[in-house]
């Protein structure tokens, strides 16, 4: 595969189009599509559905281009690196799941490192990209959170890639509102207590060998008829803080997020699934020093916050 074709692909879908890419790129227009076509050929896959109105993604050419951004973004990283001298730099990487208490650690972690030069990389996201991110080596390290009933599911998958695993934490999701939601008060809240209201749900649960509508079924039950669907944890907090007709299940938040955003967490009556946080990484990946750092430091805040 050349590497050359996948910039102009990326390109292309960036811009919509097959002549603004050559504009951009200084490039013959009939040069960019047949360099797409040999990249299709070489794949098996059709990136591009073409039209009078311009290029569209196909299915295949959006899981192309995550995969395409990923190994185009690692090549210019070391590129630079290796330009600026900063590949002598010591470097921790971690993809999580959108948690108050990793988020801690990471805070907890940064005191910690000391003043040598080092970069550190914290993605927040669904189970199935830190993975992808852990399998490409863009991220050392990984969380991955599912809930026991999908154990099997996971570990088979991990195993079959290759990947380590060790349990990080396991919990039940606990109910975060507004201090002026309607329910803050309430001793007892019931799944049916919850039916009027508005619910904040990440949009992308994530199991292997089971069909996104499935997921989709046991993790969001149709007995809500409103939610809004957010990929990162600073609207959900704007939500749930500025409309107190909001709520979220999440792991178990701390004191100081919920202050800071004039939530509560309350328990939620009949609620007995269990979740898994797994640290996931390479077989035969040695841990480096600053990745036992930040372990230590997720220790302790699971200690302090999920206990």
């Amino acid at each position: 595969m050349n590497i050359l074709h996948m910039k102009y692909a990326v390109e292309v879908a960036k811009l919509g189009s097959l002549n603004k890419a050559a504009e951009t790129l200084m490039i013959a227009t009939p040069n960019i599509s047949r360099s797409i076509k040999e990249l299709e050929a070489d794949l098996g896959i059709t990136i591009f559905q073409r039209s009078a109105k311009g290029v569209a993604l196909t299915p295949d050419g959006e899981e192309f281009l995550d995969y395409a951004t990923d190994i185009l973004n690692r090549i210019d990283r070391m590129e630079q690196s290796y330009r600026d001298g900063s590949h002598k730099k010591r470097k921790f990487s971690i993809s999580v799941p959108r948690a108050c208490y990793i988020s801690a650690a990471l805070a907890e972690f940064s005191k910690r490192i000391g003043s040598a030069d080092v970069e550190i990389y914290y993605k927040e996201t669904n189970s199935k990209k830190t993975i992808n991110k852990v399998l490409t080596n863009e991220y050392k390290l990984g969380i991955i959170r599912y809930s026991e009933s999908h154990d099997k599911y996971f570990k088979s998958m991990l195993e079959e890639k290759g990947l380590s695993y060790e349990i990080v934490a396991e919990f039940s999701y606990m109910l975060i509102m507004s201090k002026d939601h309607p329910l803050a008060n309430k001793p007892n809240i019931t799944y049916d207590d919850l039916a009027p209201y508005i619910e904040i749900a990440h949009a992308d649960p994530y199991v292997p060998s089971l069909s996104m509508s499935k997921v989709f079924r046991e993790e969001l039950p149709d007995n809500i008829g409103r939610r809004i669907f957010v990929f990162e944890r600073a609207s959900q907090f704007d939500l749930l803080s500025q409309n107190p007709e909001t709520f979220m299940w999440v792991s178990p938040a701390s004191p100081e997020i919920l202050e800071r955003y004039n939530l509560v967490q309350r328990v939620c009556e009949g609620n007995k699934k269990t979740y898994k946080d797994i640290l996931i990484y390479h077989k035969g990946y040695k841990l480096t020093k600053l990745d036992n750092e930040f372990i230590t430091a997720l220790t302790e805040s699971r200690r302090k916050y999920l206990n």
